[in-house]
């Protein structure tokens, strides 16, 4: 059987891990884009490390013409945190019938916040026989790890999570749009009032794609999804995180000035058909000295279940769970599919095309 042939769209901070892991699971890197015109016709491994693949990265304009030459199987998507951000790169991958996954927080379960993008890339998807989603340290630590949990639970009455991060391991668009280095009053006006609407001008914004959803947002219709829950009324309030010192931040490039906003806390909440609450927060910021990642939830209900996770290593665990996934996404359906209709995800033993159907 041939090795899966991966193309990796966006040339960051995150496909330091996803090159490498594709080729340490057997796969190979046959194509590579990014903006930045300094990384134009640059061997990956300048990115990646070590020696020489005999692949350059190309300008992202040119990635359609590529794609054609190169026929990957699959393209991993690694640039920004909104659907409308990758719509063109999953477009370009749909038409061609080129399966994509990506990192972008929204797509993991993109349909409740921007069910318009989602549709178009859906029906494109199914035309040309290809799967498209989003995945990444939410997959399994704010998804499949909950909802397994939930299957040795009697009872839930409610589940609360919350999951902090450094923005600056992620790169500027991330960042952001977590208002780090905003001034309070600028916080306010550009990102916490996106939330301070009614439900009937917040499903408006959300019909017209305009919404900017946090990452819990997706992760409740996901949770939701793979439990077979039935959301009826779910809201959002988004709080800036700030510091008592100045702190430098070398992704935005600036200090961010003590008492201005590191970040934001986000908290999403969600009301079932079933009885059962869903309130989860994302925390997204600058950190200081004394601050790490940390991922805590609890499945309250017969009995209560509580699961801490101080320092995982976001980024590393993100990308593994990206490249792991390549054989569920080839395997998967037609359209536009949620890690939740997906099998579990597991530890790759073999090299990836072997888990192919």
């Amino acid at each position: 059987m041939s090795k899966i042939k991966v193309a990796q769209y966006g040339c960051g901070k995150m496909s330091v891990y996803t090159m490498r892991y594709v080729y340490e699971k057997g796969a190979q890197i046959v194509a590579a884009f990014d903006i930045d015109e300094k990384k134009f016709g640059n061997d990956i491994s300048t990115i990646m490390g070590g020696e020489e693949k005999g692949v350059v990265i190309n300008n992202a304009k040119n990635a359609e013409e590529i794609l054609k030459e190169t026929k990957p199987d699959i393209c991993i998507i690694t640039t920004m945190s909104l659907l409308s951000d990758v719509y063109d790169a999953f477009e370009i991958c749909a038409r061609l019938g080129i399966n994509a996954i990506s990192t972008c927080e929204e797509a993991f379960y993109p349909e409740n916040s921007n069910p318009t993008l989602t549709e178009k890339l859906d029906r494109i998807a199914k035309e040309t026989g290809c799967t498209l989603t989003g995945a990444g340290y939410q997959d399994v630590f704010w998804g499949n790890l909950i909802t397994v949990l939930g299957g040795a639970t009697h009872k839930i009455t409610k589940i609360k999570g919350s999951s902090s991060y450094n923005v600056e391991d992620y790169g500027i668009a991330l960042a952001r749009a977590h208002g780090s280095g905003l001034t309070l009053e600028q916080f306010d006006k550009e990102v916490a009032s996106v939330d301070k609407v009614s439900d009937t001008e917040r499903q408006e914004t959300i019909n017209k794609g305009e919404y900017l959803p946090s990452y819990m947002w997706n992760v409740n219709g996901w949770l939701a999804d793979k439990m077979g829950l039935t959301i009826t009324h779910q809201t959002q309030v988004t709080v800036p995180t700030t510091y008592k010192t100045d702190l430098e931040s070398s992704t935005l490039g600036m200090t961010v000035k003590a008492g201005d906003a590191t970040g934001m806390s986000a908290v999403v909440t969600s009301q079932t058909k079933e009885g059962i609450i869903l309130e989860t927060e994302c925390i997204g910021k600058v950190y200081g000295p004394d601050e790490c990642d940390k991922n805590e939830w609890t499945i309250y209900g017969e009995p209560d279940t509580t699961v801490v996770i101080t320092r995982p290593c976001t980024v590393e665990l993100t990308c593994a769970t990206i490249v792991n996934r390549i054989p569920d996404v080839i395997n998967a359906k037609p359209g536009f599919v949620p890690t939740s209709q997906m099998p579990i995800l597991q530890y790759r033993t073999k090299s990836l095309e072997e888990y192919l159907d």
